[in-house]
């Protein structure tokens, strides 16, 4: 298997962790005819598509994409919607997918667009969160309900997040501890 960085979170623990939350979902949306899960893209499609299979009832999807990262490591906290829904999402059920909740800035730009639209409900799943950045930043005002796992302030690829478009084809999270684990993917 392709380890250019040594797994910080397994693909074992990570598809045993989705399972959970799928079937959690599964329980709190009991009732309604379906949910409307909504990925921030790019990074939220492997965890997105993780989930939306663990879940076991009807799933509509879409997709945003709103960035403050561009190329860099670290948020610039300036946010950019580069894709809208294909649909309107007023009346819905929406579970939003994200990968990781850094410090909340584009996460929150995105739920209260959401709730501009007029969406019955809205929450939150994340594969990742930053708990101390986001408390720190104050950025995000609403809760998050599904969380997979909590990671430290460094930087992690895999599972669908990137450095610089590269390694979202890793199975696992990875956490970068050394910026040599990443010169392969600096002459790009």
């Amino acid at each position: 298997m392709y380890e250019p960085i040594p797994p910080l979170i397994s693909r074992e623990a990570l598809q045993q962790r989705i399972a959970e939350l799928g079937r959690q979902i599964t329980a709190d949306y009991a009732g309604k005819n379906h949910v409307k899960v909504i990925g921030a893209l790019r990074g939220c499609f492997v965890f997105m598509a993780d989930l939306i299979r663990s879940i076991e009832m009807p799933v509509k999807i879409d997709f945003m994409e709103i960035s403050s990262y561009g190329k860099a490591m670290v948020s610039s906290g300036n946010i950019k919607i580069l894709k809208d829904l294909s649909d309107d999402p007023h009346g819905e059920h929406v579970l939003i997918a994200e990968d990781i909740i850094d410090t909340g800035l584009t996460l929150q730009c995105m739920v209260d667009l959401l709730k501009g639209r007029g969406v019955a409900s809205v929450e939150i799943a994340t594969l990742l969160i930053k708990p101390q950045n986001v408390a720190a930043q104050g950025k995000l005002v609403y809760p998050v309900k599904y969380r997979a796992f909590e990671v430290s302030d460094e930087f992690v690829v895999g599972a669908g997040m990137d450095y610089k478009g590269f390694m979202r084809n890793l199975p696992y999270i990875a956490q970068v501890t050394d910026q040599g684990q990443l010169k392969l993917f600096d002459g790009e």
